[in-house]
């Protein structure tokens, strides 16, 4: 596993690094480093989406045959390491990263003749329908009904925390159709329209004062046989697959621009006695000691990857990564806001939102630092908290 650039790989870079120069427009920088949330709005993360389709850049981990790159891993970590420094709009996951790859391994041939070119294409944006108010990291334990009625499915219930499902226009969805046994055996995946009547999305606004998770409600919502994906009551087997994407998706990048943004900060802001943050030693303590977990992070993403590379799925190493990138996340916002001080602690939606006219209360660095640290607090659920990936691991790794 080597971590030098060969000479093709820094040729790359340049590659890359030239066509964000010469691709990326100024706006979507700016949104991408006003973002605070998990993933951009639709509005900036979609044109982005279509300039990266016209150079064939759009699904990296995508297979060559249903329109990926054919990089190599390192390729891969290269491109993502270049967008988080430019500061591109993040892309929604939930098409590329998560129903994406699902519908490669479970979905019929007609099933991913039609959606996977749509999701490339941005024609299609996804919500997740995994969580209700009674079933969040005991996923198993959900209760949307689907009864059987002819070729539909007739769906009655509610999920929760779903992002972005006031942009949607499709989502991948849990559902239970048997009662019998354990309950696991009795849940169905299904790929439906946010359209179809019955369906009622409702707002949840967030610590932060944004509108980016909602509840979506099902009153006699018929759903065709034909978009479900896999068999019926065996939609688990295609729940735990994704969620191996979801925990295990995605790279270090973002994690160490936001730390050497936090690096930059404490050098330009004061600690005590109007000395740099970055004199002081408890404060830089920290700063290391976040930098040797990511360090471990990168190597722990290149045993993913090189499993990826020879056809295997991530398995228990997501829930690994899962963990660890949250909580690394969430210790880099920590220092983040130390470093903004009080300026960290001024509301400010009107004036991070991109071409926004108000100007700023403090350094541009700090208008950030409290909506990303809120936001970031549930990293550490979605996607099955933290405590459950350690029970995965102690499971599935140290065989407890």
């Amino acid at each position: 596993m080597k971590l030098a650039l060969e000479p093709h790989h820094e040729a790359f870079r340049e590659e890359v690094r030239t066509f964000l120069a010469e691709k990326l427009p100024p706006e979507l920088a700016e949104a991408g480093r006003l973002n605070t949330s998990a993933f951009s709005e639709p509005q900036h993360n979609l044109p982005w989406l279509r300039i990266l389709n016209e150079k064939g850049w759009a699904a990296p981990h995508w297979p060559e045959q249903y329109g990926g790159t054919g990089w190599d891993e390192m390729q891969k970590y290269i491109f993502a390491s270049e967008c988080a420094k430019a500061g591109t709009p993040s892309l929604s996951p939930m098409g590329l990263q998560m129903v994406g790859p699902c519908i490669m391994g479970f979905g019929t041939e007609e099933q991913k003749a039609y959606y996977l070119p749509r999701i490339l294409k941005g024609e299609d944006y996804w919500c997740q329908g995994y969580s209700e108010p009674g079933a969040g990291s005991d996923l198993a334990n959900l209760q949307l009904r689907a009864v059987s009625d002819g070729d539909d499915y007739v769906l009655n219930g509610s999920k929760i925390w779903t992002t972005q499902a006031h942009h949607a226009n499709k989502m991948f969805c849990l559902v239970r159709t048997s009662t019998e046994g354990k309950p696991q055996q009795g849940i169905t995946f299904l790929l439906l329209d946010m359209n179809t009547p019955g369906i009622r999305v409702e707002p949840i606004i967030t610590m932060a004062g944004e509108h980016e998770v909602n509840q979506v409600f099902f009153d006699d919502v018929r759903v065709p046989k034909s978009g479900r994906l896999g068999e019926e009551n065996d939609g688990w087997t295609v729940a735990k697959y994704l969620l191996e994407f979801e925990r295990g998706g995605g790279s270090s990048a973002g994690l160490e621009a936001a730390l050497e943004r936090v690096r930059i900060m404490a050098h330009s802001e004061p600690g005590t006695g109007g000395n740099p943050l970055a004199s002081e030693p408890a404060f830089m303590r920290r700063y290391a000691d976040t930098k040797i977990a990511l360090e471990g992070i990168v190597v722990t993403e290149k045993r993913v990857a090189a499993a990826l590379a020879g056809g295997k799925n991530p398995g228990p190493a997501s829930s690994m990564l899962k963990t660890a990138r949250t909580e690394t996340m969430q210790r880099i916002d920590e220092l983040a806001i130390e470093a903004a001080g009080l300026y960290g602690t001024v509301e400010q939606t009107a004036a991070r939102q991109p071409g926004s006219n108000i100007e700023a209360v403090g350094p541009d660095h700090s208008l950030t630092a409290m909506p990303r640290y809120l936001n970031n607090r549930a990293a550490s659920i979605y996607g099955g908290s933290n405590e459950v990936q350690r029970n995965v691991m102690a499971k599935l790794l140290l065989g407890l």
